[in-house]
């Protein structure tokens, strides 16, 4: 049996001098099913939070990879969520993705 692909995304914290971190993290899993995919990815998440000195939050997205074999080339979509909103495009980023608190840099 040819068992699908998952992306499954967990969320971390990190305790700060100012606050606290949160990391996304996108993992790839070969299981049978969501369940299967989100409790491996949840069992490696508490490891790497425990390794880490951080807290896995308890939140795990999972996503079904399309791909015919396995995700290697250019291009595999690995995630994708989506969220339904009325803000414009510009308040939609500021609001979830752009809000100033990010550990980022711009690209060259």
């Amino acid at each position: 049996m040819n068992e699908p692909w998952f992306s499954v995304r967990c969320v971390f914290a990190f305790e700060a001098d100012h606050g606290t971190n949160y990391e996304e993290r996108v993992t790839l899993w070969h299981a049978s099913s969501f369940e299967e995919a989100i409790e491996r990815a949840e069992q490696e998440a508490r490891e790497y939070a425990e390794e880490l000195d951080a807290r896995y939050v308890g939140l795990a997205q999972a996503f079904h990879l399309f791909v015919e074999d396995r995700p290697l080339g250019d291009g595999d979509e690995v995630f994708s969520l989506i969220r339904e909103s009325e803000l414009a495009p510009d308040d939609y980023i500021s609001r979830f993705f752009d809000t100033g608190k990010e550990r980022q840099r711009e690209a060259e």
